[in-house]
């Protein structure tokens, strides 16, 4: 799935209800809407942030918790979540220092391989956070390098060459 709101089980409506009542106050409302982002949030953390993912998680949703008043569109809900997600989890992972070797998701074995998420986690752990952060919105997302750049306030050209970067750098650890 790709996109906004990727995976997120929810009708437009209903999601804008809400955001309206959260905004108003209504602490079930906001409950309801933490607990229906909170998959998508962890999605978009969990391979940033790595071992820190529950807590760029978490700072996410307090963001999202502390900010619904600000956010004039409920329509923009994931976009605006989204780009909550990606600078916590880039911050969270800038925290634990995590290594700034590069490295793509290519050439990784079909699903079901049991050994397929340790193996990818383990290739993960030598990106650094700005290189998870562009395979993660690029590759998992499916976002475009133009939106990309965006929510990672770099440009088009930063995009596409930490993705290629990143890539490479994925294959070839994945092939030792």
């Amino acid at each position: 799935m790709t996109g906004r709101g990727a995976g997120v089980k929810a009708e437009p409506d209903h999601v804008a209800t809400l955001v309206r009542g959260a905004q108003q106050g209504d602490s079930l409302a906001m409950q309801e809407l933490l607990d229906l982002l909170a998959p998508y949030v962890g999605r978009l953390c969990g391979p940033i942030a790595l071992q820190e993912g529950p807590d760029a998680a978490q700072e996410t949703l307090i963001a999202v918790f502390r900010g619904i008043s600000r956010l004039r569109d409920p329509a923009a809900l994931f976009g605006w979540v989204r780009a909550i997600a990606v600078r916590e989890a880039v911050r969270v992972a800038r925290r634990q220092g995590a290594p700034s070797q590069p490295l793509d998701l290519d050439a990784v074995p079909q699903r079901g391989d049991p050994q397929l998420a340790s193996d990818v986690r383990d290739v993960l752990d030598r990106l650094s956070p700005e290189h998870r952060a562009v395979l993660v919105l690029r590759d998992v997302e499916g976002l475009d390098e133009r939106t990309v750049g965006h929510l990672l306030e770099i440009s088009t050209g930063t995009v596409k060459s930490r993705l290629h970067r990143a890539r490479r750098g994925f294959r070839k650890a994945w092939g030792k």
